[in-house]
């Protein structure tokens, strides 16, 4: 790839979520972390670990449905592997979240026994939710709560802002502030960000995000290009924006002159892979596999 992209951005809260999570941290028994599973490496915060102290935790690829279905079995299986609990699922439909609860309660189980022995087995388990911006946290805890969803509320011990929402009796979660880490030391961590929306498109520069991601399609997967009436031979090796424009051309949005307006034809091409348009494409492999670019 012939042009960078510097995806740089720093939320401000980033700090005071920081500080949340290190407060609250003593107040559940788990982190339930989610992913994005077309980006399970690039959408997880590295310095959560370092966060979370110890603490067990959960990883849920969210957004399954969308990711190539083989890839995400291989990165559940890389997870496994590594001794990391980790489940695949959609939270919009709910689909596999029924994996979630019997997951947490393998992983709790010593608690709850020492809890049964104390005398204390009512006792809710508490869990922290956290994970990047537009992951899915939200639509996790509606299908999580249900009908059920009680209203949020402050609870003692906990700073103003951060919410509570009980599920059943015997569970609640702690929804935090989705947040981005300030620096992407790698590049291509911030483009896999920016591609499934994670970092606003406010901030970037929308043509060349797109530009990258036509890139990305024409070495992975050239025959995606036919939804846009372009064969392999006319994509060949166009330069970034003469594909872009292309693809416009191709779609018919065009200005006076007959000049191809492509921030349009950027807009559309981003709408229509976050939209599954495209299909279900995912943007990382395991590490040790062969790199994705």
């Amino acid at each position: 790839m012939d042009q960078s992209l510097s995806v740089q951005w720093f939320p401000g809260h980033m700090a005071k979520t920081r500080r949340m999570i290190g407060e609250c941290l003593p107040l559940v028994d788990l982190v339930v972390e989610l992913r994005d599973a077309r980006i399970p490496q690039s959408s997880g915060n590295p310095a959560l670990s370092d966060w979370i102290a110890g603490k067990k935790r959960i990883i849920i690829l969210n957004k399954a449905d969308a990711a190539d279905a083989a890839i995400t079995a291989r990165w559940l299986d890389y997870y496994r592997k590594e001794g990391q609990p980790a489940i695949a699922v959609d939270c919009r439909s709910g689909k596999g979240l029924s994996q979630f609860l019997p997951l947490v309660r393998s992983e709790l189980q010593e608690l709850l026994e020492r809890r049964a022995a104390r005398g204390m087995a009512g006792r809710p388990l508490r869990m922290m939710i956290v994970g990047i911006p537009n992951v899915g946290k939200s639509s996790f805890i509606n299908k999580m709560a249900g009908e059920k969803r009680a209203k949020v509320e402050d609870r003692p011990g906990v700073t103003r802002g951060k919410q509570w929402v009980t599920i059943s009796r015997d569970l609640e979660l702690l929804d935090m502030p989705g947040v981005l880490w300030p620096k992407f030391d790698d590049p291509a961590v911030g483009e896999r960000l920016a591609f499934v929306g994670a970092v606003k498109d406010q901030v970037l520069d929308i043509e060349l995000l797109a530009m990258r991601l036509l890139e990305w399609l024409r070495s992975q997967y050239p025959a995606l290009l036919a939804r846009y009436r372009i064969t392999p031979e006319e994509a060949g090796d166009l330069e970034p924006y003469d594909l872009l424009a292309l693809v416009g051309r191709k779609r018919g949005m065009l200005v006076s002159g007959g000049e191809v307006d492509t921030e349009r034809a950027a807009i559309m091409l981003l709408d229509e892979y976050r939209g599954g348009k495209l299909g279900r494409l995912s943007l990382e492999v395991p590490p040790r596999e062969e790199a994705a670019p």
